[in-house]
């Protein structure tokens, strides 16, 4: 069985073949950077590889279980190449879109904070379990950015309407609004989601595994993400450019000021 007990993404393995991945940067609420993306996509190889998994659960460490993007970083990223901008958006996409069609059932647990990407990962989960205490946002554009590499997912998730209100307007929601629109299946407390989790996963065991990999095969050849080479290469191009624009230059410098956007709507 593989495990990797250190870094920005933990995973193992149990004897039943449930792998459990974890998000782990919870000082900075487990914001994602490059490292974590590419703990991310190192994980989904390594478990790619393991005979007889049979499900993913997908957890955070700490307060939060994803709190976006960590837009420091992002600023970071903004002033390099084109080259590099887009290297990173891509692999920002495929690390959402792997865990999206991903051949085994997959299970996020959500508590705290869930913003920006971390609504594209749970998006792209099968089951999706929220803590009552539980806070979502699809939030890029308050930054000056937008979420064209998740919106595919998302769409499957909650559907092209609700979409249209919360990529818009950005604003932050809770776990029972996340259930109402579909990006959750259902609130549980948060000293419950642990055992609500291993009540789910064993309805997962319960089936047959082939069974359960063509059934989401077939669902998702009917899904706005099953994207292929041009559609996906658009949205990443897309995506890396809109990052190193001037308007993405004020939204983060508002963040880093701690103060409103001043847009430019000339």
């Amino acid at each position: 069985m593989t495990s990797n007990t250190n870094g920005p993404v933990l995973w193992d393995v149990d004897v039943r073949g449930v792998a459990t991945v974890t998000l782990n940067r919870p000082e900075v609420n487990n914001a994602y950077d490059g490292a974590m993306i590419d703990g991310l996509l190192a994980a989904l190889d390594a478990l790619g590889q393991e005979k007889g998994l049979r499900a993913v659960v997908l957890t955070g460490s700490g307060k939060h279980f994803q709190a976006g993007a960590d837009l420091r970083w992002i600023n970071a990223v903004r002033k390099s190449s084109a080259g590099e901008n887009l290297r990173v958006s891509r692999a920002t996409a495929e690390a959402v879109q792997r865990l999206n069609m991903a051949p085994v059932p997959t299970l996020a647990l959500v508590h705290g904070g869930c913003f920006g990407g971390g609504t594209g990962m749970i998006a792209a989960c099968d089951i999706v379990l929220a803590a009552d205490n539980a806070v979502f946002s699809i939030a890029e554009v308050r930054w000056g950015l937008h979420a064209s590499i998740i919106i595919p997912q998302l769409a499957d998730a909650i559907g092209v309407r609700q979409l249209r209100r919360y990529a818009l307007t950005g604003e932050r929601f809770d776990a029972h609004e996340a259930v109402r629109i579909g990006l959750a299946h259902k609130v549980v407390p948060l000293a419950a989601l642990e055992a609500e989790g291993a009540h789910m996963v064993g309805h997962l065991l319960a089936n047959g595994p082939d069974a359960i990999a063509q059934t989401k095969a077939w669902i998702m050849k009917s899904a706005w993400a099953d994207l292929d080479e041009r559609a996906f290469t658009a949205l990443v191009e897309r995506h890396s450019a809109k990052r190193q624009s001037a308007e993405a230059g004020e939204g983060l410098a508002s963040f880093a000021e701690k103060r409103a956007g001043r847009w430019d709507t000339g």
